[in-house]
């Protein structure tokens, strides 16, 4: 009798513990205003890519993840803060994001490409012809972005329009209030497809080929960086990476 109530002791700790480590819980930062890859719906509720892709990473972690939204220039001290322990949000792997958070290994790879109206004859094939063509005009781009980053390092422009959000951003290229937009390839390509954006286009070849996207952690993190690039390996590797790609983008963007 005593070695069956041990048996049984023994199971219901183990069904303890098994619960416990299940109801793991974890809050990822994302941005919410960056379709396709983070958005709010009519409801309020987180969805998108990066939302996607995160959530399938908790399941692997078998933790339970809650969306925690930041506006994105305050997104990085966020997560310094610990408002949130980990942060997947298409934050590019630059040396200076690089000073102050650690990340995963790179979850997709991203292109920076021009967009202006159809009937806009600005060439950008190359950078002194994109100076030349552009001088004089209005550019626009997402604020703390690669983006901004590029027309001030490698056009000169030292006073490119700024935005809050890529939406805002949008919107005024959309307006006419800016000339021409440098942007993600894969967010332009879905508002390229908006009635807003069907008067626009790309213009010339991307600008940045490999800019490699991570989920960030706080520096020395390496247990959750770590746990995170398992994942990672597990959704590509089982093909939910793949399907996940597949409901956002009719090509790869891994």
């Amino acid at each position: 009798m005593q070695s069956y109530k041990k048996i049984l002791l023994i199971a219901a700790a183990t069904l303890a513990f098994s619960g416990s480590a299940f109801a793991e819980k974890m809050k990822m930062g994302i941005e919410g205003a960056y379709p396709p890859f983070n958005n709010k719906d009519a409801s309020g509720q987180v969805v998108g890519f990066d939302y996607e892709i995160g959530q399938a990473l908790c399941a692997k972690m078998k933790v339970e993840c809650e969306a925690v939204t930041s506006d994105w220039d305050g997104i990085i001290p966020a997560l310094m803060a610990s408002k949130f322990d980990f942060l997947i949000s298409s934050l590019s792997i630059t040396e200076e994001h690089q000073q102050v958070v650690d990340f995963t290994n790179p979850y997709y790879s991203n292109k920076l490409q021009f967009i202006a109206p159809k009937t806009s004859s600005i060439d950008v094939s190359s950078i002194e012809k994109a100076k030349e063509s552009l001088a004089g005009k209005s550019v626009g781009a997402q604020r703390s972005t690669l983006a901004a980053t590029w027309l001030e390092d490698k056009l000169g422009i030292m006073d490119p329009k700024l935005y809050d959000t890529q939406e805002n951003a949008f919107l005024d290229l959309s307006s006419g209030r800016v000339d021409a937009m440098l942007a993600d390839k894969y967010v332009s390509f879905e508002w390229l497809k908006s009635e807003a954006g069907q008067n626009f286009e790309f213009k010339g070849e991307p600008v940045v080929e490999n800019d490699k996207i991570g989920i960030a952690v706080r520096k020395g993190d390496d247990a959750l960086r770590e746990r995170l690039n398992v994942a990672l390996k597990e959704i590509i590797a089982d093909g939910t990476y793949k399907k996940i790609n597949d409901k956002y983008f009719p090509f790869s963007i891994l």
